[in-house]
């Protein structure tokens, strides 16, 4: 038994009960009285005892990421929603979505929903109340339980291509920054198809160095299809110091001494008096032309502009390759000479 005095007035407590501090206004608190033990000082509680009391307190729930967009979202068939009526049990609960887009509600029977937002049923829910004179004042809830998140497809020269989920129309760069933005290999145009609109996709010029505001008002959809095209080839070949392909990064444009400077100039055997530009008809013919590369490079003519899978061929000067293969016959029997005069 230990022994307090609290003004004036003696009592005896058991060890280990807890004492009740109460005054004329209520309870002021709860306070727990501790058996004291031989080398044992009431203080702060130790750093093991207050691990032990964060050890026995239930874990915080989970937080859930709601996207920013979930308001807009549109209800569709498959929806669960939960609505709640204040002061009337009878039409609160749990409703799917049927096939049709509707909710059947007691007594209120079935309400189209589909395609409205939960705040747009809220709503009609409540004119719907009203108009059948079941309530004068409604206050109604309703929430999204379950979805099924729409999704829309980016595929092309995007970095992650692949389906994402849209809850709603969003801008175009922004869908593109779901996908990890653009590739190197990405063109100008990007061609949206609707799936409101099959048959009618939307051609959008629209490049890495452009300005997004450029594109501030095209929106994707849910539903649609997002296809980044590949930017076009020019293949440079013939008496280059790098022959191949190279893409059209620039806007989509390239000219001539673009696309050499690409393939590292051309070779020491090159004839670049005149160049070969072959150049292919949407009709499936091609044309050829000649280019004069060395007027060019002297700012006599103005370059050219080159057209996806345009072809450059530089040809190779045969007095050049005479000369140069001439120099690598007098220097291989030289080495001959001086082999031929060592082993003797």
């Amino acid at each position: 038994m230990v022994h307090r005095l609290m003004r004036g007035f003696s009592f005896a407590i058991p060890l280990g009960t807890a004492l009740l501090v109460c005054s004329t206004s209520g309870v002021f608190g709860q306070v727990s009285l501790q058996q004291q033990m031989p080398g044992y000082a009431v203080g702060a509680p130790s750093s093991a005892a207050i691990s032990r009391n964060r050890a026995a307190q239930p874990p915080a729930p989970d937080m859930k990421v709601v996207p920013e967009d979930f308001p807009k979202l549109r209800l569709a068939p498959g929806f669960l929603v939960s609505m709640n009526v204040l002061d009337d049990a009878d039409f609160s609960g749990s409703f799917r979505v049927d096939e049709r887009g509707d909710l059947s509600v007691q007594v209120l029977g079935r309400i189209h929903v589909a395609g409205e937002t939960a705040a747009e049923a809220t709503e009609q829910i409540k004119k719907s109340l009203q108009a059948g004179q079941l309530l004068n004042d409604p206050q109604v809830t309703l929430n999204v339980v379950e979805y099924t998140a729409p999704e829309v497809a980016i595929l092309g020269e995007v970095s992650s291509p692949g389906r994402y989920p849209l809850l709603t129309s969003r801008k175009l760069i922004d869908v593109l920054a779901l996908a990890g933005g653009t590739t190197l290999l990405a063109g100008n145009e990007v061609r949206i198809d609707s799936s409101s609109n099959p048959g009618e996709p939307q051609v959008v010029r629209y490049s890495r160095s452009a300005n997004p505001q450029l594109i501030e008002g095209v929106y994707v959809r849910p539903g649609d299809t997002v296809q980044v095209k590949r930017a076009g080839v020019v293949y440079v070949l013939g008496a280059v110091n790098r022959p191949g392909g190279y893409v059209m990064q620039e806007e989509g444009t390239l000219n001539i001494l673009q696309a050499i400077s690409l393939a590292n100039g051309t070779s020491v055997v090159a004839s670049t008096k005149k160049i070969y530009l072959m150049r292919n008809n949407p009709d499936g013919t091609a044309t050829f032309m000649t280019v004069s590369y060395k007027s060019i490079t002297q700012g006599k003519h103005a370059d050219m502009q080159l057209h996806a899978t345009d072809v450059l061929f530089v040809p190779t000067s045969s007095t050049k390759s005479l000369l140069i293969n001439g120099q690598g016959i007098i220097s291989a029997a030289a080495s001959a000479s001086i082999y031929a005069a060592s082993v003797q």
